[in-house]
């Protein structure tokens, strides 16, 4: 809903800029999770001490998340909203390669051929040098699933040592705020009405997400999460079907079965993100 919002907006005004719209989206996910925060025990359950530990990895998530926001918006209003969306979910993969990398933690062989697999089905939707005349565009979504797939790590950790998930979607989005207000003031255009109205969908919708995702990497295992991350795919390439009469080509297509092979087959392997670690140890 939130890929699908932001498309939606550039049909009802002038062009506004990523950053703009990224200013609204967090505004709104912003005054939410502080609205949330100031109910019973809101952002007090199973919340610790923001730690040196917790602090750096707030900011590490926000500027990761910050950065695959502006990609993704960027993306979404030049291609293909099920492409852009696509190539921003091969983060999971890059979250099960950024845990290996910087957290040593283990990684299948399955998992290793299944990113592979996602990375055959980018291609596929990019199609570099098959005539394509939006590879710049596909490239900042495939740039914005890695930023994504770091955040990720980030939330995971934060989700293990019992961070409030709140709190979390609060920073996030506070920083994101602040982020995103300069380029936005400097590139700002009127909005009409109906953008505005729009844009605030686009942050209730991103808010509703980011408190499902948060959550969904408190309790459960990534690779577990996977799977069902996917589906916001096939949500946004109805979407952009139905409303704006975007059907996808053949080798997208393909690129998107491929993607879609490799998270159920990712998901459904025995071997994922280590949890061998104790809390201690990844706070400190």
């Amino acid at each position: 809903m939130m890929a699908f919002f932001v498309r939606l907006a550039d049909d009802y005004g002038p062009a506004v800029s990523c950053f703009q719209k990224s200013f609204f989206r967090n505004i709104i996910a912003l005054a939410i999770a502080s609205i949330v925060l100031m109910l019973p025990n809101g952002g007090r359950s199973r919340g610790v001490a923001a730690t040196k530990g917790i602090v750096c990895l707030l900011v590490a998530r926000s500027v990761f998340g910050t950065a695959g926001i502006f990609a993704n918006f960027k993306a979404v209003s030049e291609i293909p909203i099920g492409e852009a969306m696509t190539l921003n979910k091969t983060a999971p993969f890059f979250t099960v390669l950024f845990s290996w990398l910087f957290l040593k933690e283990n990684v299948s062989r399955l998992q290793a051929v299944a990113l592979l697999v996602a990375f055959a089905g980018a291609v596929l939707v990019m199609k570099p040098g098959f005539g394509a005349d939006a590879v710049a565009p596909h490239a900042i979504a495939l740039f914005g699933g890695l930023s994504a797939g770091a955040a990720y790590v980030c939330v995971h950790q934060l989700g293990r040592v019992g961070y409030s998930s709140a709190k979390t979607v609060l920073f996030f989005s506070a920083f994101s705020c602040i982020a995103s207000l300069p380029p936005a003031m400097a590139m700002y255009v009127p909005m009409t009405a109906a953008q505005t109205w729009i844009l605030v969908g686009a942050g209730a919708s991103a808010a509703v997400g980011q408190f499902g995702v948060t959550a969904a990497y408190r309790y459960a295992e990534p690779r577990k999460i996977a799977v069902f991350d996917y589906s916001n795919v096939v949500f946004a390439a109805l979407l952009g079907f139905a409303f704006f009469g975007q059907m996808p080509d053949l080798l997208s297509v393909a690129g998107f079965i491929l993607i879609f092979v490799a998270a159920a087959a990712s998901t459904a392997g025995r071997a994922g993100i280590s949890h061998a670690r104790s809390k201690h140890a990844i706070v400190h």
